[in-house]
């Protein structure tokens, strides 16, 4: 391991925690802001998709970025990255200000396209992150960080909805005659951040060293893509804009299928792959990264959709909604840097892992029972108990992993790491959104009829909606009966997450418990295994 001096690592521990908050922010900044959006970019039938773009051109990239920091150094693809994020986080800032584009439409679809381009940038930004502390420090010292990045994630979870409810609802400015909309500051605030992350990264963090040799697996990056966007696409559209018979959803999981049959070929066969199959063999890397798949997918889950439970199903305003997210924050930030210390201090990391799986699922069932009318209190209490579910889970998961494979894998076993926890959270967007989707029009129909009223789905209710923004001192005015239509498909959305929590618990369980080395033990001499794992 390259040797680094005190200062050298507090530096770029301070460079890379700032390029950390901005991904985590941009993850959770833009819910809140979501139902304005809609409204004025006229695009509630594309509200999943926001989230989706991004997801799924940052998880796509996280391999291929993992990969390429392993042969060329961290630093210059944290650069890149960087700043594809920041040229994709401006574009979406200016989504429809200039009217449909050629190409690319209305501004819904401009947002959604841009937002893509964030995601690009994006799935440098993580991957390289927890590479660059792996570089840094030995995995029984990686506890504490881990911690801390889970605490500022924690941070996010919570800051984001809270700024990006008040920039949407007090951000409007009038510039040069020319109004500037207040959800709009919710992309362009990433440009101050990201460029003081940049001058530091460029300036102060020194030039890591590269530990692996070869060339990029071109052939296997392509599968990746050609697996990942079909399947993510299938789930999308299946039951919503498609029937899940038809044959264009039937299509995009036949090419799913195809391309992962072909990708295992293509891994098995070429010299140098963008992931090595024989790291499957690892119980610690199969069962932390089945695990991490699942919990992402709960988890995004509830912070995509709750602004719609709040903001439509209660009335109240963005701002409110984004306050009435903070003790998701503090159970995250508390748990995230208490167990991180502890699994420094004991060398231990299941437990931990363990007791936060299993509050995630409690919580999950405490969350599915809500009531349509819940208040304050008890929702911020629920939200408080998930976060200390997901505190030791946002960084133990990776660590587990990075302590079972040497260094000359780090890259490829972080990246492979977070590409699962991404894929687990796009899944659980497309999933879900789709079941909210059909569940909610479903009811609204039923609705419609019972009253004599002309068709109602989750569409229309965009006019409803843009009509509620135009009552300053209130938030969404819906009818109740809607409200409570649209609070109860969100709950039922919670309920079905108990699944995949679930599952996530019995991958958890299945962790081997491997001893973490201190600086100077010696690391795992296979590619893939260690020799704990190995025995």
């Amino acid at each position: 391991m390259q040797t680094f001096t005190d200062a050298e690592r507090k530096v770029t521990l301070a460079g890379v925690m700032i390029v950390f908050l901005l991904s985590a922010l941009d993850q959770t900044i833009v819910s809140t802001a979501m139902p304005v959006i809609i409204s004025q970019l006229h695009g509630l039938g594309l509200y999943a998709w926001v989230t989706t773009s991004y997801l799924l051109a940052s998880t796509v990239m996280v391999p291929i970025w993992g990969k390429l920091g392993d042969i060329y150094g961290r630093k210059p693809v944290l650069i890149v990255g960087i700043m594809l994020f920041l040229a994709g986080s401006w574009l979406s800032g200016l989504s429809g200000e200039f009217g449909d584009l050629p190409l690319l439409g209305g501004g819904m679809v401009q947002l959604i396209v841009f937002r893509a381009i964030q995601g690009l940038g994006g799935g440098a930004l993580f991957t390289t992150a927890f590479g660059i502390i792996a570089d840094l420090f030995p995995p029984r010292e990686r506890g504490k960080f881990g911690g801390l990045f889970g605490a500022v994630f924690g941070i996010s979870s919570a800051i984001g909805p809270l700024l990006g409810g008040y920039f949407t609802d007090h951000g409007t400015v009038t510039i040069l005659g020319h109004v500037v909309a207040g959800w709009r500051w919710v992309f362009y605030l990433n440009l101050p951040l990201g460029l003081v992350a940049l001058f530091m990264v460029i300036s102060k963090m020194p030039r890591l060293s590269h530990a692996a040799k070869g060339k990029i697996d071109f052939l296997g990056a392509g599968l990746i893509l050609c697996s990942s966007i079909p399947l993510l696409l299938a789930l999308s559209f299946g039951g919503q804009s498609y029937a899940w018979s038809s044959p264009q959803v039937l299509g995009l999981f036949g090419m799913f299928a195809i391309s992962t049959v072909l990708f295992v070929i293509v891994e098995n066969r070429v010299q140098d792959p963008i992931l090595h199959l024989e790291l499957f063999k690892n119980p610690v890397f199969l069962w932390a990264n089945t695990a991490g798949f699942f919990s992402s997918m709960s988890f995004l889950s509830v912070v995509a959709f709750l602004p719609l439970f709040m903001q439509l199903g209660q009335g109240l305003k963005a701002t409110t909604s984004g306050l009435s997210t903070l003790p998701l924050m503090v159970g995250m930030v508390f748990a995230a840097a208490l167990s991180g210390r502890l699994v420094t201090r004991t060398g231990r990391y299941k437990p931990f892992i363990l007791v936060g799986v299993f509050t995630l699922f409690i919580a999950t069932v405490l969350l599915s029972r809500m009531q349509p009318h819940v208040g304050r209190f008890d929702l911020g209490w629920r939200l408080a108990l998930m976060g200390l579910g997901l505190g030791p889970l946002q960084s133990l998961y990776g660590i587990a992993v990075q302590n079972a494979v040497p260094a000359n894998r780090i890259g490829v076993v972080t990246s492979a790491n977070q590409f699962f926890r991404q894929i687990g959270s796009t899944v659980g967007v497309a999933v879900f959104g789709t079941l909210l989707t059909n569940d909610m029009n479903s009811k609204l129909e039923v609705y419609a009829q019972a009253n004599g009223l002309p068709p109602l789905n989750l569409s229309a209710l965009r006019d409803l909606s843009a009509q509620a923004q135009s009552h300053a001192g209130s938030g969404m005015n819906l009818p109740d009966p809607i409200r409570v239509i649209i609070a109860s498909s969100v709950t039922h959305v919670f309920l079905f997450s108990l699944i995949v929590v679930g599952l996530s618990v019995i991958a958890t369980l299945m962790i081997p418990q491997l001893p973490m080395r201190a600086r100077g033990e010696s690391q795992p001499q296979q590619a893939g295994l260690s020799p704990e794992a190995k025995a």
